[in-house]
């Protein structure tokens, strides 16, 4: 039969189109990184692609495993290296296993030490990255009994240690943190323990006992930077407990400096040397949101600071400018209305980013509630914080230059406690060259970090804590 020459045109035409079509909707996602955060808390796995994935998952036990089908995948080297990325300490993964499930669904199946509950949700492009397909693994049980038995053993070591050689004083002042320890516990927690089971499991925080120190850990230690006690009367007072906020950390890094310099990274150290300070000295106590580098959401910064009955909240950060002319240090509050000024909104607003980048389930219940707690903040809380917020700037400007020398105030999520008085201070500017210089040194992140303690101390010699009555029944 002939063909005319329309109708062939048009077949010719038809067939290029679908040549033309047939490799993008076969196509899919584009894997363009994976990346494992182990944490005490919970581990997260990132798979982060140029497309959304569509993924299903299965939890198995005996041995506990979770399988996991990604479609429209192909096996690449990035999937074949996933199990070189587990570290031998991950509290959740033991191994990861890949293989060609199907031509187009590559499985993961992830060996588990314990058994887990896994919060699996997508994220949208945001900042420098692209579309993420997020896997948080959470213990099944949250155990809140052995996280405050392994606390009580420490705090008896502290005891059995000390010996002979220990003083009478330091003995006694031993055995009040861990009767502190355990009224706490006991008046938070005993109804807590009868629904672990109900919703997402809560992280017990517990006061952190130093780390083996990395190779800058160590720099930044020496025997000249140990604290001066602090001599107080025992007149009713207890032990303080400090929450200190290592900003960002993990998928977030937050700003980064000329040199790539993260932000995540300079406050933990320079936490930590906070963390020394205060621990060295009689009748404080420390807890860390995290010790490490990996992301906690916001609002569980303050969850954990509320669920170990801190006494006080002080989170750290480095933060970035439009222009490398800013620099200094500054602190903040919370306000109960508009900002204090124009730079204190558009750094609130930088810093209450931090969850879209580090990526939260916002369908979960535990998000859901913690909305309406973080708005709970009272006039009372907001004047409290105020007090600790402007010895700390005084004597802040005493060892380095301020950006601002009046207490600046926003909506800041990490300090809406509604019951914890809360402070953000700005270390430095990370975005100016000189000061992103500064703050890879050990001898500045010391200063910062002596200059934070002695606001906080400051604060306590005019509002020291009262004794709790101990309820133990």
């Amino acid at each position: 039969m002939m063909t005319s020459p329309r109708r062939r045109f048009l077949v010719q035409s038809s067939s290029l189109v679908l040549l033309l079509t047939a490799p993008m909707i076969a196509r899919g996602a584009t894997l363009l990184s994976i990346r494992v955060w182990p944490a005490p808390e919970y581990t997260r796995l990132t798979l982060e692609s140029d497309g959304a994935l569509s993924a299903t998952h299965q939890i198995l036990s005996d041995p506990p495993r979770l399988v996991v089908d990604l479609q429209g995948l192909q096996l690449d080297n990035a999937l074949r290296d996933l199990a070189g990325r587990i570290k031998a300490d991950d509290p959740f993964i033991k191994d990861v296993r890949v293989g060609q499930f199907k031509p187009d669904v590559v499985r993961l199946v992830i060996d588990l030490k314990q058994a887990v509950k896994p919060q699996v949700f997508s994220l949208l492009p945001v900042a420098a990255y692209q579309n993420r397909l997020v896997f948080d693994l959470y213990p099944a049980h949250s155990d809140r009994l052995m996280a405050f038995m392994q606390q009580q053993e420490t705090l008896d070591r502290q005891l059995q240690l000390g010996g002979e050689s220990t003083s009478p004083q330091t003995l006694a002042q031993a055995r009040t943190r861990k009767d502190d320890t355990l009224g706490d516990w006991i008046r938070q927690h005993r109804s807590e323990l009868d629904s672990q089971q109900a919703g997402q499991p809560r992280q017990f925080a517990r006061a952190d006992a130093p780390r083996a120190a990395s190779a800058d850990a160590r720099a930044d230690s020496s025997p000249a930077q140990r604290p001066d006690p602090v001599r107080r009367d025992r007149r009713n007072f207890r032990t303080v407990l400090l929450a200190i906020d290592p900003g960002h950390g993990g998928e977030d890094p937050g700003a980064t400096g000329p040199s790539g310099v993260h932000e995540k990274d300079v406050v933990l150290l320079i936490a930590r040397h906070l963390r020394d300070l205060a621990q060295n000295t009689p009748h404080m106590r420390v807890m860390m949101t995290r010790d490490r580098d990996y992301f906690v959401p916001l609002w569980t910064r303050v969850e954990k600071a509320q669920s170990a009955n801190a006494d006080l909240f002080t989170s750290i950060h480095a933060d970035g400018w439009f222009t490398p002319e800013a620099r200094g240090a500054s602190v903040y509050c919370l306000s109960e209305g508009g900002a204090s000024s124009v730079a204190a909104r558009l750094i609130a607003q930088r810093e209450n980013a931090a969850d879209a980048i580090g990526g939260i389930d916002i369908n979960s219940r535990s998000y859901q509630v913690a909305k309406v707690l973080l708005d709970m903040s009272t006039t009372a809380k907001i004047n409290a914080s105020l007090k600790m917020a402007r010895p700390t700037l005084s004597k802040m400007g005493e060892l380095v230059h301020l950006h601002s020398r009046q207490v600046q105030q926003a909506g800041f999520v990490v300090l809406k406690s509604p019951s914890i008085p809360s402070m953000l201070v700005e270390t430095a500017f990370i975005s100016n060259p000189e000061e992103e210089a500064r703050l890879q040194t050990p001898a500045y992140r010391k200063q910062i970090a002596r200059a934070i303690f002695e606001g906080i101390r400051a604060y306590l010699d005019t509002n020291p804590p009262l004794a709790r009555r101990r309820i133990l029944t």
